[in-house]
C-alpha cells in the first residue's frame, strides 16, 4: 500500500500517494529553479500552481477518486509543458527521463488553443472590463467596443445600461494568468504563463521609465507630493467637521424624539404640538388613555412598557451614536449592542404575544335588534333629520377607525361611532323603526354584554324623527367592532323627507331610480311597491 501525503497548493488541500508527490515534488523545483526567488518569478510560480490545483481540482470533479495519482501528475505536466521545454538545457538527460511516465516512452507537447472562455478584463478596463474582456474573447480592439457601447446608449434611451451592469455581475473577472490566457483562447502552459507575465512587467516598465525620463517629472513630483498632503488634510479636517455636524444632529434627534415619546407615554401631553403633520391624531394624543379602548386592562401594562423598549432602544441607539461621534469616548460597542438587542427582540416578542391574545375577543359576534311602532296614525310624511353634531369641526378627537372616533369630553376620553342608516318598505301600516346592535367578545354571551354598552338615541317630535350622528360606548368599554345599523320601515304609499345632514349616516338606500344617497337627502321619497320613488310633485 503506498503512502498518501497532504499538500496546500495555492490555498487547496489535496490528498496525493507518495509516487506522485515525488514526481510533483520535482517538477515544482524545477520550476522554482527555473525562475528564481525574485519578484516576477514568485508570480510566474504562484500563477502555475493556482493552474495546477484548478486541473486536479477537475479531475476529482470527474473521476471517482479523491487521491492524486502519478498519471494525474503526468497529465498535469504534459499540459502545463514538460521541464525540458522550458529549462533550455539546464536538466540533463536523466532528469528528463525520470519526468515521463513510468513504462512509456512518448514525447509530451504542450497545448495549443483552448476553448476561449469569457472574462472581465482588468488591465483594459475603463468601468469593469466588461468591453475589454469581450475584445479579448472576440478578438476586437476593446476601443470599438466601447464606442459602439456609447453610441448605444443612446440610441437604446439607456437600455444598455443595465446590459452592461448586468454583464458586470455576471461575467468573472480575470484575476489570475491562467485565466487572462484562457480568455484569449491561449492554454495556461508554464511556457505562456511566463510569457504573459513578462510582458505584462515590460510594459510597466517601459511605462515608468518613459515617465520618469520627462523633463518635468522631479517638478511634477514634487507638485504632486505636496498637493497630495494638503489634499489629504483638508479632507481629514472636512470628513472630522462632518462627523461631528452629523453626530450634533443625531443627539438633537434622538434626544427631542425620545423625551416626546416618554412624555406621551406616561405624563400625557402630545408630542403630536411637534408634530402636527400626522393627520388624524388630535394635539391631546395620550397613548395610555386611547389604548384603554383596544386592549384589556391586564394586558396593557405589560404592552406599554414592551412598547416603551421597543421605540426607546432605537432612540437610545441614535442619541448614543451621536455622543460617539462627537465626544470620541472609549466603549464596549459589542456588550453594548448585544445587550440592547436581546431587551429589544424580548420588548418585541411581547408585543406580538400580548397582541395576539387580544385576537380571542373577537372570535363571536352577537347581534341585539330593538323594533318600536311610532304611534303617528295621521302622518302621511316622516320627516328624517340628523341632530346637532357636537363634535363636527372641533379640535378635540384623536382618530378616526372604521366610523369610529376617539374625542375628549368634560377632561375624559369617549369612544364614539357612526350608525348606518337605511330606509324599507314596512310589511304593515305603521312607520317602524329598527336598531340593531351588533359587538364582538371571546364568547356569545361576552358579546351579548358588549352588546348591552352600546349607548344611542334618537327622538320624536310630532312627524320628525331626529337622529343622533353618534353612538358611544359606556365608560370603560373596549372597541370591540360595535355596530350600530338603523332602519326606518316606511308603509306603502307614504313618504319620508330626507334632511340634507342626514347624508352622514345613510347607507345604502335602494330605490327605484338607484340614486346614489348623496342625491337622496333634501327631498321626498314615496313608498311604493317596487321601492323608494321620488316624489316629484313634493319636491318641486
Amino acid at each position: 500500500m503506498k503512502k498518501t501525503f497532504t499538500i496546500n497548493i495555492s490555498g487547496s488541500v489535496f490528498h496525493i500517494d507518495e509516487d506522485a508527490y515525488q514526481k510533483l515534488q520535482k517538477y515544482l523545483q524545477m520550476l522554482n529553479q527555473h525562475f528564481g526567488s525574485g519578484e516576477e518569478g514568485r508570480e510566474i510560480l504562484q500563477d502555475i500552481e493556482t493552474r495546477i490545483a484548478e486541473l486536479f481540482n477537475e479531475k476529482m470533479e470527474k473521476g471517482d477518486k479523491n487521491v492524486i495519482q502519478e498519471s494525474w501528475v503526468d497529465e498535469v505536466m504534459a499540459r502545463m509543458g514538460k521541464p525540458e521545454d522550458f529549462m533550455e538545457g539546464e536538466i540533463d538527460e536523466d532528469e528528463t527521463e525520470e519526468s515521463k511516465p513510468k513504462g512509456e516512452d512518448k514525447t509530451y507537447t504542450t497545448a495549443g488553443k483552448v476553448k476561449r472562455r469569457m472574462y472581465r478584463d482588468p488591465d483594459s478596463r475603463v468601468f469593469g472590463g466588461v468591453c475589454g474582456g469581450m475584445g479579448a474573447y472576440f478578438g476586437i480592439d476593446p476601443v470599438i467596443l466601447r464606442i459602439i457601447t456609447f453610441i448605444l446608449i443612446f440610441v437604446t434611451s439607456g437600455v444598455i445600461i443595465p446590459v452592461y451592469l448586468l454583464l458586470w455581475i455576471a461575467v468573472p473577472k480575470a484575476c489570475t494568468t491562467a485565466q487572462k490566457l484562457e480568455m484569449r483562447g491561449q492554454e495556461a502552459t508554464v511556457s505562456n504563463i511566463e510569457k504573459s507575465i513578462k510582458e505584462e512587467v515590460d510594459e510597466v516598465k517601459a511605462s515608468y521609465k518613459k515617465f520618469k525620463s520627462s523633463d518635468s517629472y522631479n517638478k511634477g513630483k514634487e507638485n504632486a507630493g505636496r498637493f497630495g498632503d494638503v489634499l489629504y488634510s483638508v479632507l481629514r479636517v472636512s470628513l472630522k467637521v462632518l462627523i461631528i455636524i452629523f453626530g450634533v444632529l443625531m443627539i438633537l434627534f434622538g434626544f427631542i424624539s425620545l423625551i416626546t415619546f416618554l412624555t406621551s407615554m406616561i405624563v400625557g401631553h402630545s408630542f403630536m404640538d411637534a408634530a402636527p403633520w400626522i393627520a388624524g391624531i388630535g394635539p391631546e394624543f395620550y397613548v395610555p388613555g386611547i389604548a384603554n379602548y383596544f386592549i384589556s386592562s391586564g394586558s396593557l401594562t405589560v404592552l406599554l412598557i414592551a412598547v416603551g423598549f421597543l421605540v426607546g432602544i432605537p432612540l437610545l441607539g441614535i442619541l448614543f451614536i451621536g455622543t460617539k461621534m462627537v465626544f470620541r469616548y472609549n466603549t464596549n460597542n459589542k456588550v453594548i449592542f448585544l445587550g440592547a438587542l436581546g431587551v429589544w427582540l424580548v420588548a418585541l416578542v411581547t408585543v406580538i404575544v400580548v397582541s395576539l391574545s387580544q385576537v380571542n375577543d373577537y372570535s363571536k359576534q352577537t347581534t341585539v335588534a330593538e323594533s318600536n311602532k311610532i304611534e303617528c296614525d295621521s302622518c302621511e310624511t316622516m320627516y328624517l333629520k340628523l341632530a346637532d353634531d357636537n363634535y363636527s369641526g372641533r379640535k378635540n378627537y384623536y382618530m378616526d377607525l372604521d366610523r369610529m372616533k376617539v374625542v375628549t369630553e368634560n377632561g375624559e376620553t369617549t369612544l364614539l361611532g357612526r350608525p348606518r342608516l337605511d330606509v324599507e318598505r314596512s310589511n304593515t301600516d305603521d312607520f317602524v323603526i329598527l336598531v340593531r346592535k351588533k359587538s364582538r367578545g371571546a364568547s356569545s354571551e361576552e358579546a351579548k354584554d358588549n352588546v348591552q354598552q352600546i349607548v344611542y338615541q334618537y327622538q320624536l317630535s310630532d312627524s320628525t324623527i331626529y337622529f343622533d350622528p353618534y353612538y358611544r360606548l359606556a365608560d370603560g368599554s373596549r372597541w370591540l367592532q360595535q355596530e350600530v345599523d338603523i332602519t326606518v320601515k316606511v308603509p306603502e304609499n307614504k313618504r319620508v323627507f330626507l334632511g340634507d345632514n342626514l347624508v352622514k349616516i345613510i347607507y345604502d338606500i335602494e330605490n327605484t331610480s338607484n340614486t346614489w344617497d348623496g342625491d337622496m337627502v333634501g327631498k321626498y321619497w314615496k313608498m311604493t311597491e317596487l321601492g323608494l320613488k321620488e316624489d316629484s310633485a313634493n319636491n318641486e
